[in-house]
């Protein structure tokens, strides 16, 4: 194999696939990119066995041929090698190394058989749609905070991808949850969305297709079976396996009839949260919000560090109670408001409380309250 690419390139598509790849691997192939050169272009491809990335980039191919070499080591290289910079990539038979030069720089990095490499299985079938690039940004950036990173209940390790039905309008809806809170976004399905499988996509795969998005430009084609989801963003393609599990039923969770509103400035509140929490235990992060007729004050008490009161002018008029939640989770929930205002609805003390955004109406969190 024998060909020259443009520094820039080469880089571009090794930042897209090296991702993907573990830092520590107790199989050697896994650490490594398989390069393929043919038909003046050069083709990326990495894998963890649960994940693959694709790539291409135009490339000058004398030779054409297949290697691979260290994924993570061929992309710092790239990323230090001066703008503009011409690199040729060498591999023949009689070195078992990757000759990598650019200028006066040369780099000899050790190799491994393409024929070695594990490749994924493409499914046959399965629904495929167009999705608008800051469409899947928003399903995505609106959900994933909520995301759980608890190991033994798998099947909320990702986003639950899906369509819906209501009032006969089709829907493409994100949801995610830890079992302290939920996030729920949606928007009006795409053509040929509708029917789709529901799946869980793993939190690894939904940050890399985010990572993706911020790099490419225009629509996104998605193919989802049941088994495995992927991602199209032009020349580079992310196949993924999808979480074998079952979502629970989320809708049982979302509030229905919550009568008491408050309308609460999100910047403001959010730096009262904040700042009042900077005393909190580290466990339970909890404060405490007492409201009353257009106003609430919270408050954080800690048996060693004290206490901590302020009080946020809000729009509220119904009777005075009181509630707990996890500053962490206000802080996240609030970071995702769009418009000035949020609007918390709340049923009691031990109830989960709805918040929504107005400047969103496609965007729905449910927050369960503390002991306080």
């Amino acid at each position: 194999m024998q060909l020259t690419i443009e520094r820039s390139a080469l880089l571009r598509a090794l930042s897209h696939v090296q991702s993907v790849v573990e830092r520590r691997n107790t199989i050697p192939i896994l650490a490594n990119v398989l390069l393929s050169a043919g038909r003046d272009r050069l083709s990326f491809s990495a894998t963890d066995l649960d994940m693959e990335m694709v790539d291409e980039a135009e490339a000058v191919v004398q030779v054409e041929g297949q290697i691979t070499a260290p994924a993570h080591t061929l992309y710092e290289i790239a990323r230090k090698l001066p703008e503009g910079a011409e690199v040729s990539l060498v591999y023949s038979g009689d070195d078992p190394r990757l000759t990598v030069q650019a200028g006066r720089s040369k780099f000899n990095l050790p190799v491994l058989p393409a024929g070695d490499f594990p490749v994924m299985s493409t499914e046959a079938g399965g629904s495929r749609y167009s999705l608008a690039k800051e469409d899947l940004i928003r399903l995505i950036d609106k959900t994933r905070f909520a995301v759980s990173t608890e190991e033994t209940r798998y099947y909320l390790n990702g986003l639950y991808l899906h369509t819906v039905a209501e009032d006969g309008v089709p829907l493409l809806r994100t949801v995610a949850t830890d079992g302290h809170r939920l996030a729920l976004a949606e928007t009006p399905a795409p053509e040929g969305a509708a029917g789709s499988p529901g799946v869980i996509v793993p939190r690894k795969t939904i940050d890399q297709v985010r990572r993706l998005l911020d790099d490419g430009s225009g629509a996104v084609e998605v193919i989802v079976s049941p088994q495995k989801i992927r991602f199209e963003f032009g020349q580079a393609a992310l196949t993924s396996k999808v979480i074998d599990g079952a979502f629970p039923d989320y809708m049982r969770v979302i509030p229905k009839g919550n009568d008491k509103q408050a309308d609460i400035d999100r910047a403001v509140f959010a730096a009262a949260v904040d700042r009042v929490a900077t005393i909190s235990a580290e466990k339970s992060r909890s404060v405490k919000l007492a409201f009353e007729l257009d106003r609430v004050t919270l408050t954080v008490r800690n048996m060693e560090a004290g206490q901590g009161v302020e009080e946020v002018e809000i729009g509220y008029s119904e009777e005075p109670f009181e509630i707990g939640f996890n500053a962490r989770y206000l802080l996240d929930v609030c970071g995702q408001i769009t418009g000035e205002t949020a609007a918390f609805k709340f049923a009691d003390p031990a109830s989960p409380t709805l918040v929504l955004d107005p400047g969103d109406p496609g965007v729905q969190y449910v927050l369960m309250p503390l002991r306080v």
